[in-house]
């Protein structure tokens, strides 16, 4: 497959023209990337207008996905997040009524910063009470989205979309096939946060990714799973997408995007798409096969040990890249296990208070898995004697305590753009929630702007670490 943006890039860095044009560096290496780090000089398109290369290179990215269309995006899937709940506003029926999207609770807090800036309100789908338990998780079943559709069409809202975060953080997957099958019943786009999935699309077997899932339209972080740098995103479209004109879904994506985007993100999606046709798709496939039998390793490791629970997350409806440890399993707190890990040079992705998750991809070298086989063998190792370690806390108690005291005092909107104060998390009870005051990762919000900061929201606030929380100005 060809790479218009790479190539045009590396000739115009070789050409010895001189750069009488942004950025300042003029080529000169200070970092070592700066002679490919252009603007939108001739001949090298126009990312919200384009025509040459960066259209030519779309091109290739929208027939490898398989979708109506694929886009670049150089800010990450925040700004594909925003430019298609803004795309989905717009095919909206006008009712005079605020717009409503219909969302489950686990959602990246970019969610609340488009609702922000777009202005809808959002209602909430919580996990069944025993599928919660935690921060990152919320399945959905089509009998439950069924539901809440069916009661918000009887309540006459203006519903312009489902949302749902698949993969979530820990792993899980939606049944997007269901799900979607449910939205068309009810004739609303379902879109998809899909931001650790892009590699979906590229395993074999029954696919996987959520376009061809059914998804109206979806998100993909570049960066997190194929090999491309920090920032690099696509916005897919399907043939059910309810904006296919071009115009439209560039100008949502300019919208929200800066005004002089990245050439070396834009080169890095551009060679990432003679990766995925050429040596990524058989690295993916051994990979998911390395992890897989890890997996069973472990878990056979851990039942042999006497652990309550199994130490890796496995079983359907769960992701094949990510490593998912349940620390629970060797009595002790996730945090606590990612200082382990730490000290036998591995850095993890995400811990919270019970899990930790790895994200590995075909680019990680055989000594990772080597290192990782070590350290937690020394921790299974390390066990106190058979029957020492106790059952896991059980949180779901706490997270359905969540859903039944959540209640919304203005919008999401009105709480972002009031005045506001940061004050100890132990201080907040009983005040509004502004700024969704989370750290990435997970950058889930316990509490949602314009919500009560109730009794159970301090609860987990407390357990996840919180310590600071931006709330309304009395």
């Amino acid at each position: 497959m060809d790479t218009p943006i790479v190539d045009f890039v590396r000739g115009y860095a070789q050409s010895g023209t001189s750069r009488l044009h942004m950025p300042g560096h003029k080529g000169q290496s200070l970092l070592g990337f700066e002679p490919l780090d252009l603007t939108e000089i001739r001949g090298a398109d126009e990312l919200y207008e384009p025509e040459g290369i960066i259209a030519q290179s779309e091109a290739n990215a929208t027939r490898l996905f398989g979708t109506q269309h694929t886009y670049y995006s150089t800010e990450g899937s925040s700004q594909c997040i925003r430019a298609m709940l803004c795309l989905a506003l717009q095919a909206a029926p006008r009712t005079g009524k605020r717009p409503v999207l219909l969302a489950a609770r686990n959602a990246h807090k970019a969610l609340l910063y488009a609702a922000a800036l777009l202005d809808f309100d959002i209602r909430w789908l919580w996990p069944a009470a025993e599928n919660a338990g935690a921060l990152c998780s919320c399945p959905i079943s089509a009998q439950m989205l069924t539901t809440a559709l069916q009661e918000l069409t009887g309540q006459g809202s203006t519903l312009f979309g489902v949302y749902v975060t698949s993969p979530d953080y820990l792993g899980g997957m939606q049944d997007i096939r269901a799900l979607s099958a449910v939205c068309d019943t009810f004739g609303v786009p379902l879109l998809v946060d899909n931001a650790h999935g892009a590699y979906l699309r590229f395993l074999p077997g029954e696919p996987l990714h959520p376009i061809a899932l059914g998804a109206a339209m979806c998100c993909d972080s570049a960066h997190k799973t194929l090999p491309v740098v920090t920032g690099g995103a696509y916005l897919h479209l399907g043939e059910n997408a309810p904006v296919q004109e071009e115009a439209a879904v560039r100008g949502a994506l300019a919208l929200f995007g800066s005004t002089s985007p990245s050439y070396l993100i834009l080169q890095s999606l551009d060679a990432c798409n003679r990766q995925l046709t050429e040596s990524y798709p058989a690295g993916l496939q051994r990979c998911c096969s390395r992890l897989a039998a890890l997996r069973g390793e472990l878990n056979a490791a851990a039942q042999a040990a006497g652990c309550p629970v199994p130490l890796a997350l496995d079983g359907p409806g769960r992701e094949p890249l990510k490593l998912t440890l349940d620390a629970a399993a060797l009595g002790v707190t996730g945090t606590a296990l990612a200082d382990a890990l730490r000290g036998g040079q591995l850095e993890c992705e995400y811990a919270d208070p019970r899990y930790v998750v790895l994200m590995f991809t075909p680019c990680n070298p055989p000594q990772d898995y080597a290192r990782l086989h070590i350290v937690l063998r020394q921790c299974l190792h390390s066990l106190p004697a058979a029957g020492g370690l106790l059952q896991p806390e059980e949180l779901a108690g706490e997270f359905v305590a969540l859903a039944q005291q959540a209640r919304a005092h203005c919008t999401i909107r009105q709480a972002v753009f009031a005045p506001q104060e940061r004050i100890p998390v132990q201080q907040a009870l009983g005040r509004i929630c502004a700024m969704p005051t989370v750290s990435c990762p997970p950058a889930i919000p316990i509490a949602v702007s314009g919500e009560e900061i109730t009794p159970a929201a301090l609860k987990l606030m407390q357990r996840y670490g919180v310590t600071e929380v931006s709330v309304l100005r009395r």
